[in-house]
């Protein structure tokens, strides 16, 4: 839809959907997927050719200089198309960390090679939200030392981007002396997601702050892993809506059986105005960083219980057909219920939200 998009907007989102359809059908989806790698090289050189690898590097390092809101606009595509690519820590969460918390030596060295792609960022932020039996990250005299779950777009990173216990950022070389680096399995196979374990490795401070910067960096993830989800669960409605109109049963066509219009009706009406809600939390980051928190935490917990709805009941409107491999729908399932989790579930959000709000406290 292009309600509420300018119109350089919409242009950044026609050119991204159809490099996706020419070099991102759902055959190289799934070629990519059972390879392992997750993830795509020649999707990457496309879409770095587009000049996306900059969305959110300034000008002056050699990017293009957007917003969130323009980086929600691409996320949303890449969803759609459930494209094996590395975005949202790679080419939104880094160079973001950087803009905000970075000194101009450390944005002088790392935002022009972000920019032209060649600096691979992992980001692992897990443990700002929810620390888990095993994990955790403690910093002493320019070490690190402990273990970081979930870090995204791990694979083939050249350095990272760590938050420790207390939220304070580091940057990591990938090949530094102490660090293990291993790929951990998640139901969505078209995301890179890896632990480091860290021994006394040597890091860099980011910023000197209690967090906040690190909350940020939550907040405009959790924006993005919402409107990926938006993206997912649009196609999954188009694709049950197009099945409806053609599978039989009883001499008709399943779609006019009123239990089906229903469904597809009820995926409609819940899914979209998720669409509004992160779109303004993605403006809000931009524009009204007073609401950003907040309002990221209400797209996040919102859009994964909606999403989680879409993905279940669009998967329903196929019958049997739906678990197969053939038609393909659990990529766009196994993307929504990733995105629901990562950088917490719905009950820690909402969690978030109240103690934000003075309700109660953040979740431990």
């Amino acid at each position: 839809m292009d309600f509420g998009l300018s119109p350089e907007q919409r242009m950044l989102r026609d050119a991204v959907d159809r490099l996706l359809r020419e070099h991102c059908p759902l055959d190289h989806v799934r070629e990519v997927a059972e390879g392992g790698h997750a993830v795509s090289a020649a999707v990457v050189a496309a879409l770095s050719e587009l000049g996306l690898s900059g969305i959110m590097v300034p000008e002056e390092h050699g990017g293009l200089g957007l917003g969130l809101l323009d980086a929600l606009v691409v996320a949303e595509a890449l969803g759609a198309a459930v494209a094996p690519v590395p975005f949202v820590a790679r080419c939104v969460l880094a160079p973001l960390a950087l803009r905000l918390a970075g000194t101009p030596a450390q944005q002088a060295r790392w935002l022009p090679r972000i920019a032209d792609g060649s600096a691979r960022f992992g980001v692992g932020l897990t443990e700002v939200v929810n620390r888990r039996d095993g994990g955790g990250v403690t910093a002493a005299d320019g070490t690190l030392s402990g273990s970081a779950l979930f870090v995204l777009d791990s694979a083939d990173a050249d350095a990272f981007v760590i938050a420790d216990q207390g939220g304070q950022l580091h940057l990591v070389a990938g090949e530094a002396d102490g660090l293990e680096r291993l790929p951990l399995s998640t139901i969505d196979l078209t995301r890179s997601v890896g632990e480091l374990r860290l021994d006394g490795v040597a890091a860099e401070p980011l910023g000197e702050d209690d967090g906040g910067t690190a909350n940020r960096l939550v907040a405009a993830g959790r924006v993005l892993l919402a409107a990926d989800s938006v993206g997912a669960g649009d196609v999954m409605i188009a694709r049950a809506v197009d099945y409806a109109g053609e599978r039989e049963q009883f001499g008709r066509v399943i779609g006019s059986f009123q239990a089906v219009k229903h469904m597809c009706a009820e995926m409609a009406a819940r899914l979209e105005p998720c669409r509004s809600l992160v779109w303004y939390a993605a403006h809000a980051f931009d524009a009204v960083p007073d609401e950003a928190l907040l309002m990221a935490c209400h797209a996040k917990s919102h859009t994964g219980e909606v999403g989680r709805f879409v993905a279940r009941t669009g998967t329903e409107v196929h019958g049997g057909m739906g678990f197969t491999d053939l038609l393909g729908l659990h990529y766009w399932f196994k993307r929504i219920g990733f995105d629901r989790q990562l950088l917490g579930g719905p009950e820690i959000v909402r969690a978030e939200a109240a103690a934000l709000q003075g309700w109660g406290k953040r979740a431990a």
